[in-house]
């Protein structure tokens, strides 16, 4: 499912800091605003990620309208945005067939397989589609 959560983009010692009020934690930061954004958005992706994994429930988003910035985030308030997201959904149990040798070399750098592939489908849905 697509949804927009709200952030705050706040100016940060020559940084613009990105913050999630409805997903404490989430956060990251870049030199631009541009760049910032598309951090957000790959650590908005990558905390959802995490929490569909460990079967945490996932909020919805707040209104933009509705949320504000917290007393030490308001002095360095530089935009609230809405940042696009495709919130992940129910894990299921698949099998593939795939290069004995290629599995073997997934094993050397990784227990969970699993956490693995959807990574690495994840990474290649994006690249194919120019992001």
């Amino acid at each position: 499912m697509r949804y927009n959560y709200p952030a705050f983009m706040l100016r940060d010692d020559g940084k613009i800091s990105v913050v999630f009020p409805d997903l404490p934690g989430c956060l990251t930061f870049s030199d631009s605003v541009t760049e910032a954004f598309l951090a957000a958005q790959e650590a908005l992706e990558g905390h959802l990620a995490v929490m569909a994994d460990e079967g945490m429930k996932i909020p919805e988003p707040s209104d933009l309208l509705a949320v504000e910035p917290d007393e030490d985030e308001a002095p360095n308030l530089a935009a609230k945005v809405l940042v696009p997201v495709t919130v992940p959904g129910k894990t299921v149990r698949t099998n593939i067939t795939i290069d004995e040798g290629l599995l073997e070399l997934v094993d050397t750098i990784t227990a969970n397989r699993s956490q693995f592939f959807t990574e690495a489908a994840r990474n290649e849905l994006a690249r194919r589609r120019g992001r």
